[in-house]
């Protein structure tokens, strides 16, 4: 049973590597069309949601519990997606991470982009998605505590990342507020309650894959997910945009970085 479920596993983890790997290499050849890395950003939720149904339908017969983890990480793939397009479409070229990058490449830019952009982030998508494999791999077990654990943690990450969106894409709306830094709402709490609410909600989906074989596997999505956000892509790379702005420093100095805190008092 071990010997067959390893293989099962390592199967599956061979067919969604080739599916990353053909997607992302289609959304490449995009952004090499339009000399725009940004939608990179784009490709990644929706690429979660391919994920999540090559591995239900590989599975035969999808679980109870493998459909609830599709429906959830279609939604906020959809969701997340969605936004950045929005978002996107309203910025005057390419986002200005991905400018950076493009510039500091020079020549090479063309293959570093296809390297460190897009592979390098299916990587982390499928590393990312680990949860759908061990489900899609557990065969026909049951829904217990634990999950609907993860359901409930899942839904209060959803909503935080998309209320955070909200109140962001909202205040930058307002002419009036161009190039001042959002500190109400979630966002007097955290500097970055969206990124908070995405890790919080691959926690919950973590915890969808409790207690099933290989469940120690699945942890590595919200670890790395986790780690990505507050030391690499997330929170040190757009708060690099803010050096030395003043208002950004004070804003910085009582707003926790990335767990939800009450503000501190000025001075203390």
């Amino acid at each position: 049973m071990f010997c067959s479920k390893t293989v099962i596993m390592l199967t599956l983890f061979t067919v969604c590597a080739t599916v990353v790997f053909c997607y992302m290499s289609v959304w490449f050849l995009l952004a090499l069309a339009r000399k725009d890395n940004s939608i990179a950003d784009v490709a990644w939720g929706m690429g979660f949601m391919l994920l999540a149904w090559v591995t239900f339908f590989y599975a035969d017969a999808g679980t109870v519990r493998h459909l609830v983890m599709n429906v959830c990480i279609s939604v906020w793939a959809i969701r997340l997606s969605g936004y950045i397009y929005q978002r996107n479409a309203h910025k005057p070229g390419e986002d200005f991470r991905y400018r950076a990058w493009r510039e500091a490449w020079g020549k090479n830019w063309v293959w570093r982009s296809y390297l460190q952009v897009f592979l390098l982030q299916g990587f982390f998508m499928l590393l990312i998605a680990l949860p759908l494999m061990v489900v899609a791999n557990s065969g026909h077990t049951g829904w217990n505590r634990i999950n609907s654990a993860g359901l409930i943690v899942f839904t209060i990450g959803f909503l935080f990342e998309a209320i955070a969106d909200f109140q962001l894409a909202h205040f930058k709306s307002q002419e009036s507020n161009k190039g001042k830094i959002m500190t109400s709402g979630l966002w007097q709490y955290s500097r970055h309650p969206n990124y908070f609410g995405e890790a919080v909600l691959w926690w919950g989906i973590f915890l969808m894959a409790v207690p099933l074989p290989y469940w120690y596997v699945a942890l590595i999505s919200p670890v790395l997910l986790t780690w990505l956000l507050t030391h690499v892509s997330g929170v040190p790379m757009l708060e690099s945009k803010y050096k030395n702005n003043p208002q950004f420093e004070q804003y910085a100095q009582k707003t926790s970085a990335f767990i939800p805190l009450p503000p501190k008092k000025t001075g203390s």
